[in-house]
């Protein structure tokens, strides 16, 4: 997000607490999925991104169980697709940026001189090491104070393996922290044989998930395996994320989603929205004060659940601090959940508001 902030926060969040938008009012829905909705706690969904991927290599086991020590609502992992139909936890459809297969596998990458993970097994892929992510042309951490990519011994998981951490983990621990994955470029995947949003649903059903009041999201960038899932019956909760078209991630032309009517055919299939942050606060006034679409209160309007991405602590906009972020996503637009890097900043600053410091809020 390319917006500025004037340095005195004191005054952009006085003007902020006069300019709060209302929830628009939910329609009445008689569906289960609805009543999953209704069902839902208030306080909006810690969903850790990749894990805590802002203090260990993301979707590493290690990332995903310090989110769930954390505090994390939903552990969120990206998923694609090994040539041998495995679901892995990871983001690109190469291994080059967050994996040593340059070193192991010196020989397998395409004429593009990227190595896909449909190109390889899942057990050659669990022969790599796996560490934070690098710009594969100049080796440099693209997130320099993270964890040093020159330590640990961290191994790419699967998604039925990062499901038995959290079950297992809520069986000790008495809580019930869910799975978000995501179907990472199913057109791509669907070219090479694979149909990931099939693969995805077939582990979670394996694991107990079918309900729409069960402890797992299935999130896409294309509609058309959200939509198809829906026409089969998968009673899951779906969510619809947004981009941008200058993107060039997909054929998708994401700019009629964002209206009225795009939100209204989401809803069709989908019970939520997972935006860029960008798309909802989009820039500031002549006073320094942030400027809000409507986007979470069409949103809202349209019976959608709104879960935007992605905070960063160590990422920020000019002239604004994590917590001045939280709760203008939080507190002024509500929204009903957040991708985040570093859950435990979200974790404390819903504590805080919750407690009798709230009164001191915001700082």
């Amino acid at each position: 997000m390319a917006m500025v902030y004037r340095a005195n926060s004191a005054v952009l969040l006085l003007g902020v607490l006069a300019m709060a938008l209302p929830l628009s009012p939910r329609a009445e829905q008689t569906s289960a999925r609805a009543a999953a909705k209704d069902a839902a706690p208030a306080a909006p969904l810690v969903i850790a991104h990749r894990g805590a991927s802002g203090y260990l290599p993301e979707h590493s086991l290690a990332a995903y169980a310090f989110a769930y020590a954390q505090g994390a609502d939903y552990l969120e992992p990206d998923v694609v697709i090994t040539h041998d139909g495995h679901a892995i936890a990871l983001h690109d459809l190469t291994l080059d940026a967050t994996t040593n297969v340059r070193e192991v596998f010196p020989d397998r990458a395409r004429e593009d001189g990227l190595n896909y993970v449909v190109d390889f097994t899942l057990e050659e892929i669990r022969q790599l090491r796996m560490f934070e992510r690098i710009e594969p042309d100049s080796g440099e951490q693209r997130y320099p104070a993270r964890f040093p990519a020159e330590l640990g011994d961290f191994r790419v998981v699967t998604l039925a393996e990062l499901i038995e951490l959290t079950q297992g983990l809520n069986a000790s621990t008495g809580r019930d922290v869910g799975i978000y994955p995501e179907t990472k470029f199913p057109a791509f995947h669907a070219e090479h044989g694979h149909d990931i949003a099939a693969i995805i649903v077939e582990v979670l059903e394996r694991y107990g998930y079918r309900e729409a009041e069960d402890r797992a999201i299935i999130q896409s960038f294309e509609p058309e395996p959200l939509e198809r899932l829906r026409e089969q019956g998968v009673r899951l909760r779906l969510v619809q994320l947004l981009g941008e078209n200058d993107w060039g991630m997909n054929e998708v032309d994401y700019e009629p989603m964002y209206t009225a009517e795009g939100l209204a055919a989401i809803a069709r299939y989908a019970d939520g929205i997972g935006p860029p942050i960008s798309r909802i606060i989009v820039g500031v006034d002549g006073n320094g004060a942030p400027r809000f679409s409507t986007l979470v209160a069409d949103a809202h309007a349209a019976g959608l659940l709104v879960h935007p991405y992605t905070l960063r602590t160590d990422a920020l906009p000019e002239g604004i601090s994590a917590d001045e972020l939280l709760y203008l996503l939080l507190e002024v637009q509500r929204v009903d959940g957040l991708f985040i890097d570093q859950p435990d900043a979200m974790v404390e600053f819903l504590r805080l508001l919750s407690s009798p410091q709230r009164a001191t809020w915001p700082r």
